[in-house]
């Protein structure tokens, strides 16, 4: 009886098997990412929002994971694989938001989904580093192949640098914020407050009640503001300091780079306003890093809040990275312009709100007493102030701390920021 062996299927089959595989891994990558953009938009959005605050960062990626889907079939081998990498370091951005509540607080809500979006990147990193290896030229001059793809690594980094990093930055700082209320270390007598936004957003924070009839909003949040808040406690002043919105106990999606912010800092003098210790004409504000940039945006647009103080401000979109004359490295117009815009974007998609107005332009719209405290050594951009100061005119005035840190001129020079601060404010609201 003859024994038929079987013949190995033809190369070209088994490689249009390996194909098919290829195709599908990328494709349950991309829909595990789409299932946590629509977990984390639609379904299960942040406490205080809804789905129509989220239609664009909902539409627009969905919408470039249907392209990715639509094209990787199509794409030649070194292609697939490129876009299988770029498509991976996005998955893994999504999954960080996933990855910090977890580790913080527990999973909840998308947080699930969040960890399947980062497990996704990983296979997807996995999926193209193994795509370029096999779809490699193997033919032709050892002299060319490997200087060629000397060439592309060096290509692919500075695509990675300039583009994906911005990009990922630009998600993960609209959707990780501060998850716990920080250790209260005031040491001084605090109520635990609330208070509403003007879009309908629950705030709470932490109130020492004035003893002077002013008060000051110490923001943002709850941990940064305490050594300042203790401060201008020891001279009577109420402090309200609180989480901001997206971050600790109140409600929203939180924004690093503070757009949209000055609303709660509005609702603050609101809360403020209504207090008895408070009068309604005695209240100011003193804002750290992003906390200073929308301190001068709310005092630009409401004449309520009677003085401030900004310290540590710098940049916060395109429009302030590109001064050339005051701004930091990457006020250039080369690659700093792509990194800046790329950024800038990505925030803009993920926050669903269009990049703020430039910050001179603010700064010459306030009429308030207004002081500038910057660290120009920083490298957090402060050299940007002198912009703010000059634009703003007579009303402000500029303090350069060259040795101090970033928001760091209170341990840098503590008796003299404390006489400069406190003066300030017995001026500008006695």
């Amino acid at each position: 009886m003859a024994v038929t062996t079987p013949r190995p299927a033809p190369p070209q089959l088994r490689r249009g098997a390996g194909r098919t595989r290829e195709v599908l891994l990328f494709w349950i990558g991309l829909a595990l990412i789409a299932l946590h953009v629509l977990d984390d938009n639609v379904v299960q959005p942040q406490p205080g929002t809804s789905p129509r605050d989220h239609v664009v960062s909902t539409l627009v990626p969905l919408g470039l994971l249907g392209l990715a889907a639509w094209a990787y079939p199509r794409l030649r081998g070194g292609r697939r694989g490129a876009l299988a990498l770029v498509v991976g370091v996005l998955g893994i951005a999504g999954g960080i938001e996933g990855f910090y509540y977890t580790r913080e607080v527990g999973p909840s809500g998308d947080d699930f989904t969040g960890l399947l979006s980062l497990a996704a990147g990983v296979l997807l990193l996995g999926l193209g580093a193994v795509t370029l290896w096999r779809t490699r030229r193997a033919e032709g001059s050892r002299w060319w192949r490997y200087p060629r793809r000397a060439l592309l690594g060096i290509a692919g980094f500075v695509l990675a640098v300039v583009l994906l990093v911005p990009i990922g930055l630009g998600y993960v700082t609209t959707h990780v914020g501060r998850a716990v209320v920080p250790p209260d270390h005031l040491g001084v007598a605090h109520q635990n407050v609330k208070f509403e936004t003007s879009d309908g957003l629950k705030l709470e924070g932490w109130y020492v009640p004035s003893r002077n009839g002013a008060a000051v909003i110490a923001f943002p949040g709850r941990n940064g503001p305490q050594a300042k808040t203790r401060m201008l406690a020891r001279h009577g002043y109420g402090v309200l300091l609180f989480d901001r919105r997206g971050e600790g106990k109140s409600e929203g999606d939180p924004n690093s780079w503070g757009w949209g912010g000055e609303a709660d800092i509005k609702a603050a003098i609101a809360y403020l306003k209504t207090r008895p210790d408070v009068e309604p004409d005695r209240i100011g504000g003193i804002g750290l890093s992003v906390g200073g940039e929308m301190m001068i945006e709310a005092a630009a647009k409401t004449d309520e809040l009677k003085a401030i103080v900004s310290e540590g401000a710098g940049a916060r979109s395109t429009r302030e990275d590109m001064d050339v004359d005051e701004g930091p490295a990457l006020g250039n117009w080369t690659l700093g312009l792509a990194m800046s815009a790329a950024k800038t974007a990505a925030i803009a998609v993920s926050s669903n709100h269009a990049p703020p107005a430039n910050l001179k332009e603010l700064a010459a719209k306030v009429n308030q007493p207004m002081l500038l405290i910057a660290a120009p050594a920083s490298g957090h951009g402060e050299k940007l102030n002198r912009g703010y100061h000059a634009a703003a005119g007579a009303n402000s005035t500029l303090w350069e701390i060259p040795e101090s840190a970033h928001v760091g001129g209170l341990k840098a020079r503590p008796e003299e920021y404390e006489r400069r601060v406190v003066g300030f404010f017995d001026e500008a609201l006695r």
